[in-house]
């Protein structure tokens, strides 16, 4: 009786294991590219919020 589940020389072992690692590398990527435009928004409000701040110190300066 042959095995037919797994037949000889066309069983590879690690693929299960390449797939499951392909799986895993991916998983995080979704996530930080859920995440990523909350950086570059919290940045433009911070540089935003310094501006207004150097240009009031100037105003003070001048009219002081």
């Amino acid at each position: 009786m042959a095995n037919t589940q797994n037949p000889q020389g066309n069983h590879d072992p690690a693929g299960s294991t390449q797939m499951f690692r392909a799986f895993v590398d991916e998983a995080p990527q979704a996530q930080r590219q859920a995440s990523a435009p909350a950086g570059p928004r919290i940045g433009l409000i911070v540089g935003v919020v310094v501006a207004v701040a150097i240009v009031a110190a100037v105003a003070w300066l001048a009219l002081k």
